[in-house]
């Protein structure tokens, strides 16, 4: 766990992310990125020379018409004295079963992330933390490019000025292996995604790509988030 809170708190440090009386509001899917986040945020906030509160909040996607069991989750965030807010929404039942939609990530996304905007605004915070790693950065780097035609990535730091909201990633310099061996180790309390679309994505297929890459290259995910800080993208510059 040391090794994760050198890196988020370098994270945090370099793009300052975190400012005295904020209230962040962790996005938790229940997977372990967001999980790590957390408890990194939760660790950091015993020492971090900037006070700051924390909330917990997960939107139940409710698969199979079925409320999850994130009961793991909450004790947790009970031995941490913080928050936890489960908003449950009919999203599998919009997206898989009205809608029948044969691409369903990009409006599942979009959802999501609105939901997510109006709940913490209604719990009083003013930031949204969420678990995105560097190999995520690297991956939706080449997704815009091969799918959208465009160079770009979601930024460390986002204001979104009709919400009133910032977006966080304190997660930006961990790389996925070191997330999911940190998880283990932990023993964090993962809830397994029952997502009809799991494994079936166009991210999976970028992730494919990028490891053939590097066996060939090098480290890619490293060279494509380098290359972005030093080229400015999306405000990656430090």
């Amino acid at each position: 766990m040391r090794r994760i809170l050198s890196r988020t708190r370098a994270a945090v440090d370099d793009y300052k992310m975190i400012q005295k009386g904020d209230k962040i509001a962790v996005g938790v899917s229940g997977g372990k990125d967001s999980l790590l986040l957390l408890k990194a945020l939760c660790e950091l906030k015993r020492f971090y020379s900037e006070e700051f509160d924390v909330v917990a909040l997960t939107l139940d996607m409710r698969f199979n018409n079925q409320d999850s069991d994130f009961s793991k989750i909450a004790r947790l965030c009970e031995e941490y004295g913080i928050e936890y807010v489960v908003k449950p929404t009919d999203l599998y039942e919009i997206i898989f079963n009205i809608r029948k939609e044969s691409n369903p990530c990009s409006l599942c996304a979009r959802m999501r992330r609105g939901m997510l905007h109006d709940t913490a605004k209604e719990l009083g915070c003013n930031k949204i933390a969420l678990g995105h790693h560097l190999d995520d950065a690297a991956e939706t780097f080449l997704m815009n490019l091969f799918i959208e035609s465009r160079i770009g990535c979601f930024a460390p730091v986002t204001y979104l000025s009709r919400k009133d909201i910032t977006m966080i990633r304190p997660l930006i310099y961990v790389r996925e292996r070191e997330a999911q061996a940190a998880a283990e180790r932990l023993n964090l309390p993962v809830v397994e995604s029952g997502c009809p679309a799991n494994e079936r994505t166009k991210r999976e297929d970028v992730k494919k790509l990028i490891n053939e890459l590097s066996a060939q290259f090098g480290d890619v995910p490293e060279k494509i988030v380098g290359a972005m800080q030093r080229c400015g993208i999306d405000r990656w510059d430090k």
